[in-house]
């Protein structure tokens, strides 16, 4: 599935910079899903867009590298990502060229497929007068992926913490449209041993 029309000018940034420190040792982008490393799952879909597509990485040396590197995508070497997901977003930005749209995904989010994206991208002509597209669970939680507008990049030079962009999306909520995605793809992240094993168990994945 491609992008709508109305997104050109748009890219798309992963951020897979984190530190996967709640997996106690292991790396929950390293994890398989179908037989597929999440991380390039993820870039694979994304690509399915068509639109550029950007990954957030911590090294040149991290091993995540590997996992992308014959993908059609550009890496992003962020050291900024030791100081959490804000400085991963602002380390990014800072790197990439000019953009009207971002579309910000997060990897560990696993249930969220290229229909999805293409979904919250839609939202530009659902809302064109808003300036934030949240993807959102079908009760309307919000959730991820999120598409920003290209007037917003400036905030990103300033972030600092790990409330990613919650520190951008939060002054402007009144410009937000939240765009319901299937069940609660929107939330479901597996940060734990014990998350995979449940995704594994009820899925089969």
């Amino acid at each position: 599935m491609t992008a709508p029309a109305l997104t050109v000018g748009t890219v798309v940034l992963i951020l897979a910079a984190g530190q996967s420190s709640r997996m106690r040792g292991g790396d929950k982008l390293c994890e398989l899903v179908d037989g597929v490393p999440l991380l390039r799952l993820q870039c694979e879909r994304a690509l399915g867009l068509g639109l550029p597509v950007y990954v957030a990485l911590p090294s040149a040396d991290h091993p995540r590298l590997a996992l992308i590197a014959d993908l059609p995508v550009t890496p992003l070497f962020v050291p900024e990502a030791s100081e959490g997901m804000s400085g991963s977003m602002r380390g990014a930005v800072g790197q990439m060229p000019a953009w009207s749209h971002l579309l910000m995904v997060l990897p560990d989010l696993v249930e969220i497929e290229t229909t999805d994206m293409a979904t919250v991208l839609a939202g530009l002509a659902q809302a064109p007068e808003a300036l934030i597209w949240r993807g959102a669970t079908e009760d309307l939680q919000p959730g991820h992926p999120i598409l920003f507008d290209g007037s917003l990049r400036e905030n990103f030079a300033t972030i600092s913490g790990d409330q990613g962009g919650n520190c951008i999306v939060r002054p402007y909520r009144d410009r937000m449209h939240l765009v319901p995605l299937p069940d609660q793809r929107a939330r479901r992240d597996l940060d734990t041993p014990e998350e995979w094993a449940a995704f594994r168990a009820e899925t089969g994945r």
